[in-house]
This record gives C-alpha cells, sequence and structure tokens, in this order.
C-alpha cells in the first residue's frame, strides 16, 4: 500500500480478480468459508485463528457462512493491524531443529507428519500426505528438512 495507507489502483485491482475468483454464487460476494483462501491467494498469511475472528468480525461463525461484499473485504485487507509476514525461512529451520536429535539436519517423516498435524498451525492428515508426496524421504525414513523447508516457501 502507499505511504498514506491507501490501496493503489493496482492493488485494487489485483483484489478485485483474485475476489471476482471466489465469487462462486455470481453475486459479488464471497462465502466466508473461502475467506482464508482467498487471503493467502492475495498474498497474506492469516492463521486459520485470525481467519476466524474476521469472519466473527462480519457476522459469521465457524459453523454459519455468510457473504462477504468486495466493500467489507476491503475493510478485512486494508486493516491497521494487517497480517503477521510468513516466517522467514531460518525461522523455520530452527524450529525443525528442535526435533532434529541427531544433529545431522533430518528429522523422521512421522515427527515431521506430528509437527506439523499437532503443533502450532495445524495440518490436517490429507494435507500432510499432499506435502509428503512432494518431499524426499531418505530410505531411513528420514526428510532434510532445510530441503523440506525450501521446498514449501518456493510453492
Amino acid at each position: 500500500m502507499s505511504p498514506t495507507n491507501q490501496p493503489t489502483q493496482e492493488q485494487l485491482d489485483e483484489w478485485k480478480e483474485g475476489f471476482s475468483l471466489y465469487d462462486k454464487k455470481g453475486n459479488s460476494t464471497v462465502s466466508s468459508a473461502n475467506l482464508g483462501d482467498l487471503l493467502r491467494g492475495l498474498g497474506q498469511n492469516p492463521t486459520q485463528a485470525e481467519v476466524l475472528e474476521l469472519v466473527k468480525s462480519v457476522g459469521g461463525s465457524e459453523r454459519q457462512e455468510v457473504d462477504i461484499d468486495f466493500g467489507t473485504f476491503l475493510t478485512i485487507l486494508t486493516r491497521p493491524d494487517g497480517f503477521k509476514p510468513a516466517g522467514t525461512s531460518q525461522e523455520f529451520i530452527q524450529g525443525f531443529q528442535v526435533f532434529d536429535k541427531e544433529g545431522d539436519g533430518t528429522i523422521s517423516a512421522g515427527e515431521l507428519r506430528y509437527v506439523l498435524t499437532n503443533l502450532g498451525e495445524k495440518l490436517s492428515e490429507e494435507e500432510v500426505d499432499e506435502l509428503l508426496k512432494e518431499v524426499q524421504v531418505g530410505k531411513d525414513g528420514r526428510i532434510n528438512y532445510v530441503d523440506f523447508v525450501t521446498l514449501i516457501l518456493s510453492n
């Protein structure tokens, strides 16, 4: 955004285009169920908890979807607090080092699954399965977490 905290015309155009891709009903709204995906698609990095708070702020809940118009969406995108930036690769690597008992730059696939499904921003088993399809698991069942972080951040 510009120094006056107003979005540029280019940003507005990008946001409108992204918004329209999630307008499944063709009524110039998006479902609150798609809010997190839409925000992430536009380069934001909200946690699931942040998305739920945003949904609640527009009258929805975890179980009740609401339609969000572009004006409301714009208010969400330009909120003063913004969104936390994604962590750096070094921060992610340091997080994995806690689980690297051998100090060799690897963790077991089971440990990775546990970390991703139980700690922090939890992933579903299906999401972890998809990630593990993309990562190279050694013959010993271990994953180089530096390579894993590089792969994830490049996507």
